[in-house]
């Protein structure tokens, strides 16, 4: 029996100041992470295919309206706060905390375990040019 998809995140565009920057952060984790660029006109996209079906999820980036560029991201105004992507295990955040310190961006707290948010919670969190906060974990039985 196909899984539901009924819920799923679809996809996910991002307001960023600097298109060219941020580029240089999300396309490498996002290909790390086994996404695949599919546009690089009027922002970029990326996007992650499940095998099978070919339905997965989208990731863009848009250049945000000239007039609301005069600050970084506000993490807890109201909007986003932070956004995470699963990783299948603990050495997967350990090769993206490494893929993170080449390519210069930083890191916010390197790989550690959060027994405060389960058990088993192990991640990396790490920002973007605008400070959006960015992790990848892997919580084993954590949704």
């Amino acid at each position: 029996m196909p899984r539901s998809i009924r819920g799923a995140v679809h996809h996910i565009d991002l307001n960023v100041t600097d298109l060219e920057a941020s580029r240089r952060v999300y396309g490498p984790v996002l290909e790390f992470l086994g996404y695949e660029q599919v546009k690089d006109s009027d922002g970029y996209e990326w996007d992650l295919k499940e095998p099978g079906d070919g339905r997965g999820a989208s990731i863009g980036l848009r250049a945000c309206d000239p007039a609301e560029a005069g600050h970084r991201h506000r993490r807890y105004a109201p909007g986003l706060h932070h956004l995470a992507w699963r990783a299948e295990s603990r050495e997967d955040v350990d090769r993206l905390h490494a893929l993170l310190i080449r390519h210069g961006i930083p890191v916010l707290d390197p790989p550690a375990h959060y027994p405060q948010y389960s058990g088993d919670y192990y991640a990396v969190f790490f920002e973007d040019p605008d400070g959006m906060k960015l992790e990848l974990v892997h919580a084993p039985g954590w949704i």
